[in-house]
């Protein structure tokens, strides 16, 4: 057995000074002292706010085929160090995409001994694969994912809506979430001319591209009836849209990412390519809309969207904001990323805490066993000293690739140790274990 004692465990019922009990990577019981019975190894995390393992649903690992871009031992370890003990890899940049039962068995093969967090799976639909969809969901995906709008991967077309609708009517019976990359070309940008400047770049991505996407999505969930779920929300027009769709008691979600919340547009240097992702970041105002839309509950989690490649797909010497591939590398740090912004705002660690652990684990279908803190899931947690703030430097970046936008930034909050299912990954600066994480396959009922 282990118990972990601190003055500060987050619980679904608040802040409580105790300790933990944790037998066969389960937590027992929260009690307010070591019991008499207690037999085992006792961590003291003292003063550090003890926080349920981030669960970051939008990752890009992209192992097979293009392990050079990252890999499951290079972004586990990465998540690992930043507090985050689950992991749902996206179904495209990895080749073969996962838009079948037998390439999801290829990167299930691909991922043996890799793991130091466990990991889940986003299946993919385009056009060609609509009639493998069932399955493919029986296959374990948690989901699928599509995109209404050029993908930048050849062997992931994007859907139409017919095509939708038809994928839609499918998934409805498997009651799993149908993910969505909400862009839709309606000719708005046909003119714009991407240059090195910025400005031009968010010109070809207008916030119509994101709004008349999810107003279509919308529209055939409401004839559907198929749950469905709107990735890294960029503009803050829509809203109005999605508190509208609650209204009307449809079944859909939304996340935002990170450099939405932190980065905007106004403080991005021209030919500054590190700073490109689809979804485009946006001006300062829209930022401080979407902080509002999360305080009002209109958007439900964040999660990392880390999408990484090789340095040269990034052309930095040119600035070819066109040629340049769109992504902002993340996993590693996003729960401070999102914490210092936070804390500036006044919102608290409990709710960052329950909009990155607690409300993705659900979302994903994994919140019998992950997101929180409480007897009878697993004992997947870390240690966070809220206070303490560091610059990020390349040295520390643990992805297989350390360019990021962020890189010289001042954070707020310090991940100190991190457990899954009871033992320690990561402890101050060292990796103690082997590699310990699980795939995490869906049972369809």
């Amino acid at each position: 057995m282990r118990a972990i004692c601190s003055k500060r465990i987050l619980t679904p019922e608040g802040w409580r000074e105790g300790v933990l009990l944790i037998e066969r990577g389960v937590i027992t019981e929260i009690l307010p002292s070591i019991p008499s019975y207690f037999v085992g190894s006792i961590d003291n995390a003292d003063d550090l706010a003890v926080l349920p393992g981030v669960v970051d649903t939008h990752v890009h690992v992209n192992e097979p085929g293009r392990t050079e871009w990252e890999g499951y031992e290079s972004a586990t370890h990465g998540a690992a160090r930043g507090g985050t003990t689950t992991l749902v890899d996206m179904p495209l940049n990895c080749s073969p995409v996962t838009t079948t039962s037998r390439a999801l068995k290829e990167k299930l093969s691909a991922l043996k001994n890799k793991l130091f967090v466990d990991c889940g799976f986003w299946g993919g639909v385009v056009p060609g694969s609509i009639d493998d969809l069932s399955e493919l969901t029986r296959a374990g995906v948690l989901g699928v994912k599509s995109f209404l709008i050029d993908s930048g991967i050849d062997e992931f077309p994007e859907m139409k809506i017919p095509d939708l609708e038809r994928a839609m009517k499918i998934l409805k019976d498997s009651r799993l979430p149908y993910l969505l990359h909400a862009e839709l070309d309606n000719g708005e940008a046909e003119n714009v001319e991407i240059s090195s400047q910025y400005a031009s770049f968010l010109a070809s991505r207008p916030r119509s591209f994101e709004n008349q996407a999810i107003e279509a999505i919308l529209e055939t969930c409401e004839r559907t009836g198929c749950r469905t779920h709107i990735v890294h929300l960029s503009s803050s027009d829509a809203l109005s849209i999605l508190k509208n769709a609650r209204s009307r008691n449809l079944p859909v979600s939304v996340e935002t990412c990170p450099h939405y919340l932190v980065l905007s547009s106004e403080e991005i240097e021209d030919g500054q390519t590190l700073y490109k992702c689809c979804p485009p970041i946006r001006e300062a105002e829209n930022r401080e809309s979407l902080w509002s839309g999360l305080k009002q509950g209109i958007i439900d989690f964040v999660v990392s969207d880390h999408s990484p490649c090789t340095p040269s797909l990034k052309l930095m010497e040119s600035g070819d904001l066109e040629g340049a591939w769109g992504g902002i590398s993340s996993l590693q740090f996003s729960f401070s990323l999102v914490w210092t912004e936070a804390s500036r705002r006044g919102i608290d660690l409990s709710t960052i805490s329950r909009l990155m652990s607690l409300e993705p684990a659900r979302f994903a279908g994994l919140a019998e066993r992950k997101g929180s803190l409480e007897p009878g899931k697993d004992a997947d947690l870390f240690f966070f000293d809220p206070e303490e703030s560091y610059a990020l430097e390349r040295e520390g970046i643990l992805h297989r690739h350390s360019d990021t936008p962020y890189l010289g930034r001042r954070l707020k909050g310090s991940v100190k140790r991190t457990y899954l299912r009871g033992e320690i990954i990561y402890d101050n600066g060292n990796f103690p274990g082997i590699p310990g994480g699980r795939p995490l396959l869906k049972e369809l009922k």
